[in-house]
């Protein structure tokens, strides 16, 4: 589980998962602060007012994906011991059903 042992294709395309995983984190994360959905979310969904009111938990769902995303890729990019690696991507696994949980609860909450 290192770099090295990779092609290249893989390699990038590990990358560009992290890149996104980063976004999501950042975005998710800038939401959850501000407790503002930003002005191209509302253009593209148009959200009614009960659903503009809870950007708290939007963001919080976008935090748990993009950081189970990122730990599913940090035994693949960074060099670390097998049990280490299986440890982060049990981790993940936990973390991503958590957060379609969270995202499909505030779904339900809509309706």
């Amino acid at each position: 589980m290192s770099p090295s042992d990779t092609d290249p294709i893989l390699l990038t395309g590990r990358l560009v998962v992290v890149v996104l995983s980063l976004f999501a984190l950042g975005l998710g994360g800038y939401v959850v602060v501000s407790r503002r959905i930003p002005r191209g979310w509302l253009r593209i969904g148009r959200p009614t007012k009960t659903q503009r009111s809870r950007p708290a938990r939007l963001g919080a769902g976008l935090v748990l994906v993009g950081v189970s995303l990122l730990i599913q890729q940090a035994p693949f990019l960074i060099p670390m011991p097998f049990a280490l690696g299986a440890a982060l991507l049990a981790a993940a696994l936990l973390l991503t059903p958590a957060a379609g949980w969270l995202l499909w609860r505030e779904a339900r909450q809509r309706q």
